[in-house]
């Protein structure tokens, strides 16, 4: 019998055609490790339960858990009303830990979930600077006796310049520990609440692919914490004084700063005209409170565009913010070295705030401006600092290049 030939160039069964090419050897570690996303798990949840089902492996270094969460709930006769921290303040406190136990992301949901995302340069930029204007996001009805539906999306970011920051994910025994307690129908609804509230919580993870070199993350081990604490002392009625920021020990990329009244909603009426920023006693910061704020329009475009002068008037102010400042919220941000703009990811950590735990940051309002009537005091002015912990020394200008 004639044997049969195989025509040159021609595909052998059993020897497969490869999958993906090989980058040439060298060059940063990007390079050679391509985004990767995939499940972690679908969790169902009521008001005050709690999340903790175990994260699962993957085949590289994490760079953040992408949670996204569909509320439903059913109103009564009277429709209800939602609080200010809506829909957020359905996580009452996140808690993201790695295998060793390290405090990695604690806080209140609504720091966790919308202030860290929006401030941070973490999660997005430009517009997407803030989680509320996703294409996910979706408005709850209010209507009387209707079935109503939310959905929004979070992220809980490890990478705080390009994969600069991961977590070794690959090892099934090494994985972070993510526990979320979801609060009271109170934390959502400030009146009329609905009869039943549930969630369906769908957890995914963001990693970068093992590899295909001989190539490890820059700094790998290096983390950057984000741990939501009170400032001291609390701030009394017609006060004039220092507040003492918790003590620190890290690189700081941006300070969160979040003004509270004894009722806990968060108010812009306590900020001093001028406040002033104080590092070991010594001035840092003295400005006045709007250009502060323009300072934070400048570098992250959050409160930039909101509003123009109307040609009709001159006077008339009109148009709609693009990424609203959250009231009672301010941020300082070190994570402007390339420009006067945070370009979230691209970063060379050069201008971050050396501290240890001996430095003593203070906030000084003389006097802190007070609510007309005072009855909201005393005031807590919470502090929620991006801090950088490095494994040996801070890798400094742009590790991906």
């Amino acid at each position: 019998m004639s044997q049969a030939t195989v025509a040159p160039g021609g595909t052998v069964a059993g020897r497969p055609q490869p999958q993906t090419t090989a980058e040439a050897a060298g060059g940063p570690f990007i390079r050679h490790a391509p985004d990767g996303r995939r499940a972690q798990y679908v969790a169902t949840v009521g008001t005050s339960g709690l999340i903790s089902q175990p994260t699962v492996s993957m085949p590289g270094y994490c760079k953040g858990y992408k949670l996204s969460t569909t509320l439903t709930a059913t109103n009564g006769s009277t429709g209800p009303t939602v609080t200010a921290d809506f829909p957020d303040a359905f996580f009452q406190l996140v808690q993201m830990k790695d295998a060793f136990g390290t405090q990695l992301i604690t806080g209140p949901g609504y720091v966790v979930m919308q202030e860290v995302n929006l401030y941070s340069g973490q999660f997005g930029t430009d517009l997407m600077r803030s989680p509320v204007n996703s294409p996910q996001q979706t408005v709850y009805s209010t209507a009387n006796n209707a079935s109503a539906t939310t959905t929004w999306s979070r992220y809980l970011s490890f990478e705080f310049a390009k994969a600069y920051g991961v977590i070794s994910g690959a090892n099934a025994a090494l994985l972070p520990v993510l526990q979320i307690n979801t609060g009271p129908s109170s934390s959502l609804f400030s009146a009329n609440a609905p009869t039943s509230i549930a969630a369906t919580e769908t957890l995914d993870s963001d990693f970068y692919w093992l590899p295909s070199a001989p190539t490890d993350p820059p700094g790998l081990g290096t983390t950057c914490q984000w741990i939501y604490q009170p400032s001291n002392p609390t701030i009394p009625a017609n006060a004039s004084q220092l507040v003492q920021l918790p003590r620190l020990g890290g690189y700081l990329t941006v300070l969160i700063l979040e003004m509270r009244d004894s009722a806990g909603a968060r108010t812009d009426a306590v900020w001093p005209a001028r406040p002033k920023i104080l590092v070991d006693g010594v001035p840092l910061i003295d400005t006045l409170l709007g250009t502060w704020q323009e300072d934070m329009a400048i570098s992250m475009g959050v409160g930039a565009g909101a509003a123009y002068v109307s040609s009709n008037t001159s006077t008339t102010q009109t148009g709609t913010i693009p990424v609203p400042r959250p009231a009672g919220t301010l941020a300082i941000n070190r994570k402007t070295s390339l420009s006067q703009r945070d370009f979230g990811l691209l970063d060379t950590g050069e201008i971050f705030l050396s501290t240890n735990p001996g430095t003593q940051l203070e906030i000084g309002g003389f006097p802190w401006v007070q609510e007309s009537s005072g009855a909201n005091a005393p005031y807590t002015l919470n502090a929620t600092v991006g801090q950088v912990v490095p494994s040996g020394t801070l890798v400094q200008g742009l590790p991906e290049i």
